[in-house]
């Protein structure tokens, strides 16, 4: 269980980062889910951001689950 909210800890915290990069160059289209998804159109950078966060406690949070 452990390796699995580490693994999806840091998944999550790539999406935010190539949210983030997609909306300050345009590049990582390909990568991002939040780009894909219209109704967070207006969104986009808080959305990553908070994405970012959420990845960064998931990987944290994993350390606290006994194996």
């Amino acid at each position: 269980m452990k390796k699995f909210v580490e693994t999806a800890g840091f998944i999550v915290c790539v999406q935010g980062v190539a949210g983030l990069l997609y909306e300050w160059t345009g590049w990582f289209r390909l990568w991002t889910v939040v780009a894909r998804l219209r109704f967070l159109d207006d969104y986009g950078l808080f959305v990553n951001i908070v994405l970012v966060v959420t990845g960064g406690a998931l990987m944290i949070a994993a350390d606290s689950i006994k194996a």
